[in-house]
């Protein structure tokens, strides 16, 4: 061999190596991605039950019930789609309340009901998290420096 393909072969076998620790860990990771949906979002895009996600959108005025110490349901949406949250386990965040906006992670079970156990709520009365507020502006039902 040349000095040129023994190059050209050292070089190759690099980029082969290297996409194939990029792809195992592209596959490592995979399972850890959660995506972020509003609740009309979830509707078009027929998200499958069981497939872990991030919603988010404004919780829905007058739709907080409290079951038990442990288990609160309310409404989230964005204003144009609706969907009914079942949160258990910790309590929820002191600032969480209605018209505010939050973002919940968990999966939507088979009747409809997304069921979460991490519930993130605004930390103050001009914050909204970044893609809620960006995907509410998109369909231009909320404008900044307004409380929906």
């Amino acid at each position: 061999m040349t000095r040129k393909q023994t190059r050209l072969t050292i070089i190759m076998s690099s980029l082969a190596v290297g996409a194939f620790a990029v792809g195992l860990i592209l596959y490592a990771i995979s399972d850890t991605i959660v995506f972020f949906y509003t609740p009309s979002e979830i509707a078009e895009k027929n998200v499958k039950p069981g497939t872990r996600i991030r919603l988010g959108g404004l919780v829905q005025k007058g739709s907080i019930v409290k079951e038990s110490n442990t288990v609160t349901t309310f409404i989230v949406t964005d204003l144009v789609g609706t969907i009914k949250v079942r949160h258990e386990g910790e309590q929820l965040p002191d600032l969480f309340r209605e018209g505010q906006g939050v973002v919940a992670e968990g999966a939507q079970g088979v009747d409809g009901v997304f069921l979460t156990n991490n519930v993130l709520a605004k930390h103050d009365e001009n914050y909204m998290p970044k893609d809620v507020a960006d995907r509410l502006k998109e369909k231009g039902v909320w404008k900044e420096g307004e409380t929906p």
